[in-house]
């Protein structure tokens, strides 16, 4: 049983067939118990490798393969756990499970915290020697990476501070989350079905709202809500920045901007790429802008009439099965290797597929190294962006699946800046495959809009929120206190540049700056643009190619994390290090354009 839509089923009224099957990790929640106890255990041997990672490559491979063994068992407990609470948040047994489990993790930490330290304390030459023993071959990476940090550790005393102080760095951010999702109260808006209640979840329902004095009523009321505590929030968002400066400083690092790419070892300059780049071809996004404001029939385009659909939803009715076969034939250029592995798992056991009252909302793929790579949807079957969603969340699983069979433990991890490349990958061979197969002029019509505004939303205006980071830390490092006054300005000169001529903003616009709870993590946002340009690249050059250009695709698919990001794309024919991508990916968008021009 599915929702209906107007009855949300309990969990027990969902057939078995439509949920996911965690047998490939527990076969139950004893089983996991007595693993959990199992893992306590295990901790207890830490101390006795402790003062012994020095003294031979046998010795340190001993401890390795302790730790890689620890992680395993840990990385299948913490799987279960989150994927039994996200099928129910309000059981009390799964949250009792996590919860268990987040404590024994804790302990664990803090009774290896000496462990990375006294790795970068052995001397080069002997780590030297020890990374050629024949023990070595499944580390080599791994310790590779942690020896990359050894110009950036300070001394014992100084990291003990430094740990100490770590536990209170995540206020702003926490205040900022506190303050815009509890204490915030928007009020309601007057629709024609009532009054409904405004909120950071409901703001973008209201802002797709087609009846344009709703949109106009909730964004006053929404950022009229955000002016009353302007002050506040640019304080929040000010002592965040002085966190990430003061952090990259302590650490010896040029800027915080070098300290946050460092670890995925990206250049500035891959940064600073995006950025011009973009800047560079602004047209095709001012011309979406003016088409928007033409076809809506406005005298002015205002901030609150960026969102709503040009085109209406489509009602096209397409069950799990159907969809599955439409996303199967859309990457069937990537052949039988990929797509019959993806099938059998969306048609068997892997996905979690309906909405059930106390589930999780949203959808995500949760890969591990020793299991099936699940994914939770919450599908509807009369959504065609469920079908998107389901083609994005099977490239993530799909990418999972390849780099656990392709790497040791230690070094099967990909990166963020990875994992955006392989889901957007299937989205944009699905794109390709219903814009020539749709069967009505509406349905054409709504896939085109939905692509423009997918590269919208990833490569424009994630590039304006990069744009908007990179600008607020060098001021910060410069000197520059970042005042209200600071912060709105530089955040308008920025929505004037990206939105262009035809746009007319409120004087509370800029407060969208402030709003951002990504700019709490700085310098992240960019991997979403530099993911769907890499993606389309790579869309581009399979389709063109032959043989090698997919086997390059699939070298990056198994490549985890035994290579740096931008070394894995090169691998497979994408040079993020240059502008190429990113030029090509708004050329891309530009015929977008002007293809819904035609189509409108």
């Amino acid at each position: 049983m599915e929702s209906t839509g107007k009855t949300i089923p309990l969990r027990s009224e969902i057939k078995d067939e439509y949920k996911w099957d965690l047998s490939s990790l527990y076969a139950g929640d004893g089983v996991w118990e007595e693993d959990l106890a199992r893992y306590a255990g295990e901790m207890e041997k830490i101390p006795a490798y402790r003062g012994t990672l020095g003294r031979s490559a046998e010795a340190l491979a001993d401890y390795l393969d302790f730790y890689r063994d620890l992680g395993i068992l840990e990385e299948r407990l913490a799987y279960y756990s989150d994927l039994r609470e996200t099928e129910d948040e309000g059981s009390n047994a799964a949250r009792t499970m996590t919860g268990k489990l987040t404590m024994a993790a804790a302990k664990k930490e803090a009774a290896l915290s000496w462990a990375v330290p006294e790795i970068q304390a052995i001397p080069d030459d002997d780590m030297a020697g020890f990374l050629i023993h024949p023990r070595m071959n499944d580390y080599i990476i791994y310790l590779k990476k942690i020896l990359r940090y050894k110009p950036h550790i300070l001394s014992d005393k100084e990291e003990r501070i430094l740990a100490i102080h770590a536990e209170g760095e995540g206020t702003a951010d926490q205040a900022f989350s506190v303050l815009t999702n509890v204490d915030l109260n928007f009020g309601a808006i007057e629709t024609k079905d009532g009054p409904l209640p405004l909120s950071q979840s409901t703001w973008s329902v209201f802002m797709e709202n087609p009846g344009r004095e709703i949109r106009r009523n909730a964004y006053n009321a929404f950022y009229g809500c955000f002016n009353a505590h302007k002050t506040t929030l640019a304080a929040l968002y000010s002592g965040s920045v002085k966190q990430d400066v003061i952090r990259a400083r302590l650490r010896n690092f040029p800027s915080a901007r070098a300290a946050a790419l460092f670890s995925d070892d990206v250049s500035e300059t891959v940064y600073d790429n995006l950025i011009s780049t973009i800047n560079s071809n602004l047209a095709p996004l001012h011309r979406y802008y003016s088409l928007r404001k033409q076809f809506l029939k406005l005298d002015e385009l205002r901030h609150y009439d960026v969102y709503v659909p040009l085109v209406p939803g489509v009602k096209k009715i397409t069950p799990w099965e159907k969809a599955v076969d439409m996303i199967s034939e859309a990457l069937a250029p990537l052949g039988d290797g990929y797509v019959l592995p993806l099938r059998d798992g969306l048609l068997g056991h892997w996905a979690d597929r309906y909405e059930n009252k106390g589930k999780r909302s949203g959808a995500f793929s949760a890969g591990s190294y020793s299991a099936d790579p699940y994914i939770l949807m919450n599908y509807k079957d009369d959504s065609i962006r469920d079908v998107f969603t389901l083609a994005h969340e099977g490239g993530h699983s799909m990418h999972s699946w390849y780099s656990a069979r392709s790497n040791p433990f230690m070094q099967y991890n990909y990166t963020i800046f990875e994992a955006e490349v392989a889901s957007t990958f299937n989205e944009e061979l699905l794109f390709r495959y219903l814009e020539k197969n749709a069967d009505t002029p509406e349905l054409k019509r709504y896939i085109v809009n939905k692509r423009a505004d997918d590269f919208l939303s990833t490569l424009y205006r994630q590039t304006m929120f990069a744009e908007f980071e990179k600008r607020t830390h060098e001021l910060e490092e410069a000197g520059t206190p970042l005042t209200l006054e600071v912060l709105r300005c530089e955040y308008r000169k920025l929505l004037e540049k990206y939105f262009g001529k035809e746009m007319r903003f409120e004087e509370e616009s800029d407060l969208e700056g402030l709003r951002i709870p990504h700019f709490y993590r700085a310098f992240y946002v960019y991997k979403y643009a530099t993911g769907i340009s890499a993606s389309y690249a790579l869309a581009e050059r399979v389709l063109s190619g032959g043989e090698q250009e997919r086997n390059d695709f699939f070298c990056f698919l198994k490549s985890g994390g035994s290579r740096y990001p931008i070394e894995s794309l090169k691998a497979a024919g994408v040079d993020m290090a240059s502008p190429e991508p990113i030029e090509a990916a708004c050329k891309a968008f530009g015929r977008l354009v002007e293809e819904l021009e035609t189509l409108l």
